[in-house]
Formats: C-alpha cells, structure tokens, sequence
C-alpha cells in the first residue's frame, strides 16, 4: 500500500515518527522565533534562489493588453474595419460574441508614451506603473488553454483548468516550507472592483492545496476587526485556558495519529498551534499606527481602507517583510465586455498607484531583489469590439491567444520587454510564453526544478505544470 512520507513517519510510536513528531512540538515553545525555517522538502531549494518570496498581484477579469501595455498605433487605421480570417483563423470565440455578424476592430482610445530607460510603451490610465518600467520585465505573449474566467483562473493558479488541483503558492509552502512559524507560508487577500459593471465571482478552491496537506492551502486575511476567521478566543476564555485547551486537545489528537496514522492529524495539531501564534502575531501585523504618513502617501489614498486593493498592497509588504513566503492578492473587475473606456479607467485608478508603490516600497528597503512580484490576469481581450463600436465606446471579449503579464524583482531582468504579438495583437509572432512556463519560471526564481516538485497522488505523480512547462530563461536576470 503506498503511503505518504508523513504517513510512514506518523505510523511509528517510537523512533523516528515520534522524534520527527515531538521535534515539531518541543518547538512551540519559541512562539517569538520568527525567523525559524518550518516545513518543506529534504533536497530543496534544487537551485540557488534568486526570489525567497513571492506576491501575485492576479487582475481578475482579463486587463486588455492593447489598451495598457501592447501599444499597436495600427489600429487606428483598422478601427472599424473587419477583422480578416486571416487573423482569426477560425480560432474559438466565446458565446458572448459568437452570434455577432461583424468583429468590427476596435483601437485603443488611449494615449501611449515610452518611458524610463527601457522607453517600454505605457498607456496613460498607467501613470505610476509608467515611473517603475526600469524595474520591469514585461511579457507580452502570454497565452493560455483557457477562453472562460473560472477556467482560466484556475488554470493560471493550479496549472490545471479542472478544480482540485493544488495552487500554486500551496505547491511553493509544500516544497520550500516557511520561514516565519508565528504566520502561514501562504496567505491571501481580495478586493472588490473599482468598476461599475458585475465582476466575477472568486473561489476559495484557487488557494486551496488539492491533494496536498490541508495546512498548504492559503489562509485568506479579510478585512475588518476579524481579519482572520475564529482567530480570537470566545468570550471568557483568556491565554491561559485556551493554551490548556490546546494541550488536552493535542494529546487526543496524539492518541489518534498513534493509532490511525492519518497524516491530516498531524496537520490538525500543527495548525492548532500556528492559529495559537497567529493569536500574538497577527495584531502586530495589521497595527500601522507606526506607519509613517509618508507610507500611506505613497499607496495612496485608500491605503487607510481596510479591505481595498491599496491597503491589501501594504499588507502585502508587511507580510514580504516578515518572510511570508507567497502572498496572493486578488483584484475583480477587469472584465470589461462593454464600456471599456469607463470601467478600465475606474480600475486602473484604483489600482494603479499601490502597484508602483509596493515595487517601489520594497525596492526602498532592500526587498526587492529576493521578493519576486507578479502581475496580471487569467487571459486578455479581443481586438475585435463586443457589442456596438462608437468613436468613444467600445467592449472587448475574453482572449487567450496572447496577452501582457509583467515581473519585477526576485532574479529577472529590470527594464525588459519580451515577446511580439502581430498588428492585430491577436496572435504570438514571436517568443510565445505558455502559462505553463510561467509557473516553471516562478518556480525556477524560487530555486525549484518544476520537474521535480511532485506528489504521488492516486498513483501518478502530479506537479503544478502537469507535464508542460519551460522555464523563460530569457527573462532571467
């Protein structure tokens, strides 16, 4: 029968199961040690890291590439015009635009400068990004399996467009373990859109560790007095009986594990016992009266709102800082299907700012180099418009045939653009980058061969890019 490595280890009331088992314990006792290394693989890291962190900034929705970052001054000759079969080549569209009888070509109404050093084209609802291009590496042919957000979502996070597989910063907390005991490996934080139109739904299953042990999965901070959920003890309950609690609770959890072996046991006690230090570490955390007004300045002006993308930017860097090792923020409202000129420019405003600064905060305290951050979104949008074209409206549909994503920091190159889509920004003409790569990439930055981070599940070992997968060396610093 095969049995996980946990499993085998757990199985034993003596030797060695119980040493590894008491070793994990006995270290309770240094709650204040935050800079302990917890968890991961023997073996591991494969490669000298060049990131020891990670934070995905995920635009949920689709940005449209050609109005942000893919600059494509064509377009305003085409406008209008059909998009030829040439083009399209009888690839997939979706529902939403299937039954149309034109795919009339839809410039961007926006303004495109260069800027910085690298002269990388920026639009204009990008300001304070635009000040950061040098610290860039911006990928302009990602591309993906997927044409539907949940999907394509799932796709991009777990390396699978079928739910249940693990995400990928449960794959990063599995591997690599973590480096502060007092907060997760693996945390994460939602925002609501800035725009006006219904955004999509979020699945907690996108941070969930699949087949992995359950203590992988991310642990969502939310906004307000509870930000983490059964976290406080319960009316009439101090430290010292909740401690007494966790004690009695982990000799029966003790008693279990002896007799069934079930590694989720052990993992139900070490996750009783991190909520127990979460307990002291996590006020500190989210205490920014000693945040200098400067700080929230620079994230802008919802940076003090509980809850928004700009505040979950600072948090962000506070929990870099104390070595979380993968920080996931979620972003909706980037599906802009109709009223783009609108919608986008309600998104890029309320997003913009705390971009540039967390790059730039980290850059400041010396973060930057080992922290890697990641920006963009399931898949792209259409050049063709979705619904009526006017001269100052316009709507774009889902597309995965190429789309922008950008990096910074963490062991790629500053000031880099990589990858060519054609006049139509429709198609890759060169350099086509896989989500796939993309996750073997990240992985890569982390100092892990995507090849050989893998758990036996069902009789096959699964990995997070299945059996794709290249890493992009080009972008590599």
């Amino acid at each position: 029968m095969d049995i996980t490595r946990r499993h085998f280890f757990s199985r034993g009331s003596t030797g060695i199961g119980m040493a590894a088992l008491g070793s994990l314990l006995a270290q309770d006792g240094f709650a204040g040690t935050e800079t302990t290394h917890t968890g991961g693989l023997a073996g591991l890291p494969h490669f000298a890291p060049t990131a020891k962190r990670v934070v995905f900034l995920h635009q949920s929705g689709g940005p449209s590439q050609m109005d942000l970052f893919d600059y494509k001054p064509s377009l305003d000759k085409l406008s209008g015009t059909e998009l030829p079969g040439s083009v399209r080549m009888g690839q997939r569209i979706t529902g939403m635009t299937s039954g149309q009888s034109a795919f009339p070509v839809a410039r961007s109404i926006f303004k495109f400068q260069r800027h910085g050093q690298s002269g990388a084209w920026v639009s204009e609802l990008l300001p304070h990004t635009a000040k950061i291009v040098d610290d860039l590496a911006i990928i302009k042919t990602m591309n993906t399996d997927a044409i539907n957000h949940d999907p394509a979502i799932t796709f991009i996070q777990s390396g699978s467009q079928q739910p249940g597989r693990p995400s990928m910063g449960a794959w990063a907390s599995y591997g690599l373990g973590s480096e502060n005991r007092n907060l997760p490996a693996f945390v994460v934080m939602l925002s609501q859109a800035q725009a006006l139109n219904p955004d999509q739904p979020l699945f907690s299953r996108l941070w969930g560790s699949g087949f992995l042990p359950s203590n992988h999965q991310g642990v969502r901070f939310r906004a307000g007095s509870n930000p983490v959920l059964y976290l406080h003890n319960p009316e009439g309950i101090d430290p010292a009986t909740r401690r007494e609690m966790l004690d009695a609770a982990g000799k029966l959890n003790r008693m279990h594990l002896d007799e069934f072996g079930d590694p989720e046991i052990e993992t139900r006690i070490s996750q009783y016992e991190m909520a127990f230090r979460m307990q002291t570490s996590v006020p500190d955390l989210l205490d920014l009266s000693k945040e200098p007004r400067s700080t929230f300045d620079l994230y802008g002006p919802d940076a003090r709102k509980p809850g928004s993308y700009a505040a979950n930017c600072l948090l962000a860097r506070r929990l870099l800082e104390r070595d979380v090792r993968f920080v996931q923020l979620y972003h909706r409202g980037w599906d802009q299907h109709n009223d783009l000129p609108r919608d986008l420019a309600l998104q890029c405003k309320g997003t913009d700012q705390a971009t540039a600064a967390l790059v730039t905060d980290l850059k400041q305290r010396g973060l930057l180099d080992d922290t890697l951050v990641v920006w963009g979104g399931e898949f792209g949008r259409t050049v063709y418009c979705q619904g009526k074209l006017t001269e100052t409206n316009y709507g774009r549909d889902h597309h995965p045939r190429c789309f922008t994503m950008w990096m910074a920091g963490g062991g790629v190159k500053r000031g880099f653009s990589f990858g060519e889509t054609d006049d139509y920004c429709y198609n890759v003409v060169a350099n086509p980058v896989h989500v796939h790569d993309l996750q073997a990439t990240i992985l890569r930055l982390l100092g892990v061969d995507h090849l050989k981070l893998t758990y036996k599940f069902q009789g096959r070992h699964f990995r997070l890019t299945d059996v794709h997968g290249e890493v992009v060396k080009e972008v590599l610093a």
